[in-house]
């Protein structure tokens, strides 16, 4: 204990889904955010826009102007811009790739498009847009779909390992199978980020998931690993009877374009945390993990991002280095700054309430780490007990209103 318990919150705001960038210099963060305004954090989704943060570190962050809002109608985008990644062409342009939600009806689809940029601040949105919609041959669409809206969405963008263009994975679910266990990456490709050409799902439904939201696909220490992140409501049956549901999870891969074991995929987080994102530290190729902060320990919508976790593969599974300032909210006896421990559960700390200290923008205020008050709760996050066992605790939904999947 004794060091500073830190994560990046908006006074004003809800924040979620996020990507990250690079450009050599500076670390940029992309997210979701609505205002609190709203009072009710489950109508957020609809109010969704994009901002913007910018860190030499990935803890001490600078928020600048926002990246993209939703478009007038019509347009592919109309109702809210969603999850997304980032792209940079060999040309130098940025591109930001993101899910455009509209309505059909009193239903939502889910497209991909695009916007661009010459310095990751001023983005235009590509007139085309939506570049990448599903193809019933392989992807449940709206008319194939009794109820609710599109699953097509959280496009993840990285180059083609030997140089033959770009591939996106995509949040999609199959035509075929038990509803709660449809779930897929889907899968486009392109030869210049520009024109996309949607291509057969890259893994196969029946693994006991309903989606498999935000996913992000690296090679950490020689190994494939699906980053990817899934609710207990939207895990199959089979899998939520064995008291394992919901959070962060990890499936390792043959190459990056798979196949993946997603049906033995190793579970992070619970549901405390949502979102995983890696990225690799350019001075030290170090590979951090980040969430936001999803529901607390009494179950409220908290809507914050989390400090960096160095992560590791260990030849056999992905392992936690406790080396964070997130290391303030492990009870005493839990681990230790020199110990990798699995990301296995995550679980709430006895008696665990101290002074720290909260990112507020590019501020930092003092708050009491374990209070009730909301601007003062760091929520007990990445947490193992030394049987691995986790404790019951309340739950807040994620999830989106009725008519929109979760976003």
């Amino acid at each position: 204990m004794g060091k500073d318990a830190q994560l990046y919150r908006l006074p004003d705001a809800w924040m979620w889904d996020f990507w990250l960038a690079d450009d050599g210099e500076l670390y940029h963060l992309f997210f979701l955010y609505a205002s609190r305004a709203l009072k009710n954090p489950e109508a957020r989704h609809l109010r969704a826009s994009i901002g913007h943060a910018i860190s030499t570190d990935l803890t001490n962050w600078r928020r600048t102007d926002d990246a993209l809002v939703r478009s007038d109608p019509p347009a592919f985008d109309d109702v809210a811009t969603w999850t997304g990644s980032i792209g940079k062409h060999p040309d130098g342009t940025w591109f930001l790739f993101y899910t455009g939600g509209s309505r059909t009806g009193s239903r939502l689809a889910q497209t991909i498009g695009y916007a661009t940029s010459s310095d990751l601040i001023s983005w235009t949105k590509n007139p085309g847009n939506p570049v990448v919609k599903a193809d019933p041959r392989w992807y449940e669409t709206l008319a194939s779909r009794p109820h609710g809206g599109d699953a097509f969405r959280d496009p993840w963008v990285f180059a083609d390992p030997d140089g033959n263009g770009w591939h996106m994975l995509i949040t999609a679910r199959a035509t075929t199978g038990p509803s709660d266990d449809r779930g897929i990456v889907g899968h486009a490709w392109s030869p210049d980020l520009r024109d996309w050409h949607l291509r057969p799902p890259l893994s196969d439904p029946s693994q006991s998931f309903s989606q498999l939201e935000v996913t992000q696909v690296e090679l950490i220490d020689g190994q494939a690993i699906l980053l990817f992140s899934c609710l207990g409501a939207d895990t199959a049956a089979r899998r939520r009877e064995t008291g394992v549901s919901s959070g962060v999870w990890a499936a390792t891969g043959r190459s990056l374009l798979g196949p993946y074991d997603i049906a033995n995929a190793q579970r992070l987080t619970d549901e405390s945390l949502y979102s995983g994102r890696i990225i690799q530290l350019r001075n030290t190729n170090q590979w951090n993990l980040l969430a936001f902060h999803n529901n607390s320990d009494t179950g409220e919508f908290v809507g914050t991002i989390s400090d960096p976790q160095a992560i590791r593969w260990d030849g056999q599974r992905l392992m936690l280095e406790r080396r964070s300032t997130m290391d303030e909210v492990v009870p005493d006896g839990v681990g230790g700054d020199e110990q990798p421990v699995e990301i296995a559960g995550v679980v709430e700390g006895e008696g665990v309430r101290g002074r720290g200290r909260q990112r507020v923008g590019s501020a930092a205020v003092e708050g009491d780490a374990g209070s009730s008050g909301e601007a003062g709760r760091v929520p007990q996050a990445l947490q193992v007990r030394p049987d691995g066992q986790e404790r019951p605790r309340p739950r807040a939904r994620c999830g989106a209103p009725p008519g929109v999947d979760h976003v």
